[in-house]
Formats: structure tokens, C-alpha cells, sequence
């Protein structure tokens, strides 16, 4: 190391312990000596002590040295200064009162009270001289205790002189003050980094710059790269003539910040799965149609096949596209319930399906019938009964009753819409020529009196009958004994006596039995077909 590397290693070290005290506001500096205020809350000897540490003392003001008024340009505050006058009570120290807009007072406090702070004086050795600026440049001096100097035509060790020009964001040259000489940045990388604004490179003595970022032409400062604008889009760009605009690709959408793409939810946007038993589930830029739980994917379809572990026979096949439980032969899928069975009954009466209690009646018992089937008991067990629906006529003409069921058919010239109501075809089909229609046939009640016996309704009972009949014996019986006694008084009657103009002659007319049976169930099915 040269001894003038030394050197400067040794000034730079005394400065810097000097900035880690504490840095002055404001100071001025003239010929071989600087005046500087720091504020700090001390009393006066502790002022002393800190003047000491940085290679000064106080100032004193006499009658050749007085307190430069521009030092306290701005400040407010008492200060300590160099001059302690001893006195019988407390000692009593000279400060200086300063006040913007007023002239500065001085007086006297009590050395022990703690002012704002102190004003401190110090020679330099070695001064340098003002550098001169490029044209257009200004210089900017601060000194290593951290004030700028104005108006001066010395600067004390370690001043560092910026020349700069408005409106320019990086510096043009930075100089260091040492031994009387302006040291030009980049210097020893040794010395506070020889200047350089982030670091320095001690094998060739130039400044480095972090990566993305080169080094200014003044060699001491670092610029960013100039950089390609669409290399911050984060898909693609579209450029223009002076412009450009960041693109994203499909499934995304440009973000705020117009560079970066951010993923469309097209789940929550669009909804676009729409298939039976399909949910959607976004993905990066996209999203994809999958099946919803108890679902799996057959043929492109998502089919349930949940209800398959549930069939009541275990048989379990996809019909249009669904799984749906199968019955074995005899049985059908239960209209209550998909997952049961139910038994096909094609006749009048057949076993009910029962979950067989002991503790309950036949009638009590948990049975199911199939639809159009209603459950009676017959000898202690239950059968399901065909129930006859065309007992209450749905059908606008005829009605045919089936097992479990019925259908409705319509008189001639007439067709079916639905499954009761007859509407009556279209004129233009029986157009004969003539001019006319036929009359066509309309629903009418059937007749009152029929000469044909009447057929028993299929819901009357071998009981039921039985009773009729006797009943029908009883009737027939006191019939006779009425009519037999009528005859024994009639003969006995003489004619004559009834003989009168205003007199009407009532004659009995024998009934049979076998003609007051016909007679009795002819009104009684009359009767019934009233009340349906």
C-alpha cells in the first residue's frame, strides 16, 4: 500500500468516527477553521466534552470573533458557547439566543441547565481550494460532518464536491477532498467505496451495478436497462407504431396492471355444463366437464349408478342412457319406490305383498297392492281386488274396465283425445254430395227399463247374494199370505152394494214369485246406476 493510500485510509477512518457522533446542521468555513451548531440536548460541560471528540472546542466570541448571524439561518434555540465565568454562587456559562425573524442575543445560563445545543469551532490543515464546475453544472460541497458549505472559498478534509445539472436525475462528477486535492470518483475502493453508487470492484477499480442495471457514463452511478416494453406482458404483445398492448391467451383476462393474465373462472361465468349428472371444474385457462358424485362417465355420459346397490332383485341395467332397477318376471318396478318391486296381478284377486306381522289383523297388516288393485280380506288373507274403475263412468262414451286398470273407447264418428274425452271428427270427411251431415250419435244414458235380467255389478259377494235372496224369500212369502187373505174378503164381497156414479172399481192383479224377484233386482240395479 502506497503512503498515500495510507493516508487517506487513516483521514477517511477519523471522519467516519466523527459521523457516527453526531452530524452538524449547519456550518460555515473560512480560511483554516469551520463553525458548526449541533443540536443536541446538553449541558455545558457535556457540549466541552462533545467539541473535544470531533477536534474542536466551544466558540468563543470576543471583540474580533462574533457568532455569524447566517449560521443560525432558520433555527431557533439557546445555545452553549466557549466563555465560563466563575462567580461567588452557582457558575453561570455565555450562550447565544437565537430567533428567526430577531437578531441574536446573548446571555447567560446556569452551566448545569441543559440547552438546545451547542456551537462548536475546529481548524482545518490541508484545505482544498473550489473546484470549477462544467458548463451548465452546479457544485454542491458537504462536509464529513454532514453540513453543506456555502459561500466558501476553502473546504476542510473530506468534503465531497457533487456537480450536478437541473432537471438531470444522475450527477455528472463526484470529488473527494484530501490533502489540499480533489480525488475523482471512481478512487480506491478501499476509501468509502471509492465513491460508487452501489459497489466497487477492487481488481479494476470501477464501480459495479446489480443485475438489470449498467453503469452511467459519469462511472459512478448505475442506470436500469433499457428495456423491450412487451417483455413485461406476460403472454403476448401487440404492438403499435408508438404503443403497445399486453394480450393474454384464451381462458385468461389481463389483470389491472395491464401486464400480467389472470385465469377466467368460466365455471362461475358460464356454467357450461349442462349434461345430466355433470359438474363444472375450472382449470388453468380452461376448465372441464366432469361427473357429479354416484356418477361415472359411460359413452361420453355421465349415467347414475347409485340406485344399482339398492334394487330390490339385484338386477340392474342403463336404459336411455340411466341405470334403472329391473324386476323379475311377474313383477314391475314399483311406482312408489324405483328400487322396489311390485307383483303384476292379471286377474280378479290376487295375494298382497306383505311384510308379515303376528301381532297385527290381516287387515292391519303392512301389504302393498299394485296400482289399480285395493286390499281385501278373504278366509283370514289378504288379496288385492281389481277395483272397477268404470263403476264411476270416466269415459265420455264407453268404458272397458282391464286388470289394474281400464280404457276408454268412443262411439262411431267420434275419436279419443287423451285418455277420457271424445271429440267428434271433422265434418269434410262424411261430405256424401248432398249437402248435409249425418247426425251423429252423442253420449246418452242407457235406457230406463231393459228386458234382458240385469247383470250382478262383479263387486257383490257370494255373502251379499245370499242374503238378497232370503230376503227376497221373505218378502215373496208375506206377499202371498197378503194377497191370500185379500181374496178370502173379496169373495165374501158383494157387488151391488159397490155399485155408485162416483165410485171408482180397483182391481188386483196376482204377482208371482218368480216376478217379484225379477221386478226387485231390475230396481234394485236401477237404483244402483242412479247413485254412480
Amino acid at each position: 500500500m502506497t503512503p498515500r493510500t495510507h493516508a487517506l485510509l487513516v483521514c477517511v477512518i477519523f471522519l467516519c468516527g466523527m459521523e457516527e457522533t453526531v452530524l452538524s446542521q449547519h456550518g460555515l468555513c473560512a480560511g483554516n477553521q469551520c463553525v458548526a451548531i449541533f443540536q443536541e440536548f446538553k449541558h455545558f460541560s457535556e457540549a466541552q466534552t462533545s467539541c473535544k471528540s470531533m477536534g474542536g472546542q466551544l466558540f468563543e466570541t470576543n471583540s474580533d470573533s462574533q457568532v455569524p448571524e447566517r449560521l443560525f439561518s432558520g433555527i431557533n434555540g439557546t445555545f452553549w458557547l466557549g466563555t465560563a465565568k466563575k462567580s461567588a454562587g452557582p457558575q453561570s456559562c455565555f450562550t447565544v439566543y437565537a430567533l428567526v425573524g430577531h437578531n441574536l442575543t446573548h446571555q447567560q445560563e446556569p452551566c448545569e441547565k441543559k440547552l438546545d445545543g451547542f456551537v462548536c469551532q475546529y481548524e482545518i490543515e490541508e484545505p482544498c481550494r473550489s473546484l470549477e464546475a462544467e458548463a451548465g453544472a452546479l457544485l454542491r460541497y458537504t462536509s464529513h460532518l454532514g453540513f453543506e458549505v456555502k459561500d466558501s472559498a476553502t473546504f476542510p478534509l473530506g468534503t465531497m464536491a457533487v456537480a450536478e445539472k437541473a432537471g438531470v436525475k444522475y450527477p455528472d462528477t463526484k470529488h473527494l477532498c484530501f490533502s489540499k486535492t480533489w480525488l475523482r470518483a471512481p478512487w480506491n475502493c478501499e476509501v468509502l467505496q471509492g465513491g460508487c453508487e452501489h459497489g466497487c470492484n477492487s481488481t479494476t477499480g470501477s464501480c459495479n451495478c446489480p443485475t438489470g442495471e449498467t453503469l452511467h457514463p459519469n462511472n459512478i452511478t448505475c442506470t436500469k436497462e433499457a428495456k423491450d416494453p412487451c417483455k413485461e406482458c406476460q403472454h403476448t404483445c401487440q404492438r403499435g407504431a408508438d404503443t403497445h398492448v399486453c394480450k393474454c391467451n384464451t381462458g385468461y383476462r389481463l389483470a389491472k396492471d395491464g401486464k400480467t393474465c389472470a385465469d377466467i373462472n368460466e365455471c362461475k361465468e358460464k356454467s357450461p355444463c349442462t349434461g345430466e349428472g355433470e359438474e363444472c371444474e375450472n382449470t388453468e385457462g380452461g376448465y372441464q366437464c366432469v361427473c357429479k358424485y354416484e356418477y361415472v362417465k359411460e359413452d361420453g355420459v355421465c349415467v347414475n349408478v347409485s340406485i344399482c346397490s339398492k334394487c330390490e332383485h339385484m338386477d340392474c341395467q342403463k336404459l336411455n342412457g340411466i341405470y334403472q332397477c329391473v324386476c323379475r318376471e311377474g313383477f314391475r318396478v314399483a311406482p312408489w319406490d324405483p328400487t322396489r318391486c311390485e307383483m303384476i296381478c292379471t286377474k280378479q284377486d290376487c295375494p298382497a305383498k306383505c311384510n308379515h306381522d303376528a301381532d297385527k289383523e290381516p287387515m292391519d297388516q303392512d301389504c302393498y297392492c299394485p296400482e289399480g288393485y285395493v286390499k281385501d280380506v278373504q278366509n283370514i288373507t289378504v288379496y288385492c281386488t281389481d277395483i272397477d274403475e268404470c263403476d264411476n263412468n270416466p269415459c265420455d262414451h264407453t268404458c272397458e274396465n282391464v286388470f289394474g286398470s281400464y280404457s276408454c273407447t268412443c262411439n262411431e264418428n267420434f275419436e279419443l283425445q287423451g285418455e277420457h274425452t271424445c271429440v267428434r271428427v271433422a265434418m269434410d270427411d262424411y261430405d256424401d254430395g248432398s249437402g248435409s251431415y249425418p247426425t251423429l250419435p252423442s253420449k246418452q244414458p242407457p235406457p230406463p227399463d231393459s228386458p234382458q235380467p240385469a247383470i250382478l255389478p262383479p263387486y257383490v259377494k257370494t255373502g251379499s247374494i245370499l242374503g238378497i235372496t232370503l230376503f227376497m224369500s221373505l218378502c215373496a212369502a208375506l206377499m202371498c199370505f197378503v194377497v191370500r187373505n185379500m181374496m178370502k174378503r173379496c169373495g165374501k164381497l158383494e157387488l151391488p152394494s159397490l155399485k155408485g156414479a162416483d165410485i171408482d172399481i180397483f182391481y188386483l192383479q196376482q204377482v208371482t214369485t218368480e216376478t217379484y224377484k225379477r221386478l226387485s233386482i231390475d230396481k234394485q240395479f236401477k237404483n244402483d246406476s242412479q247413485r254412480l
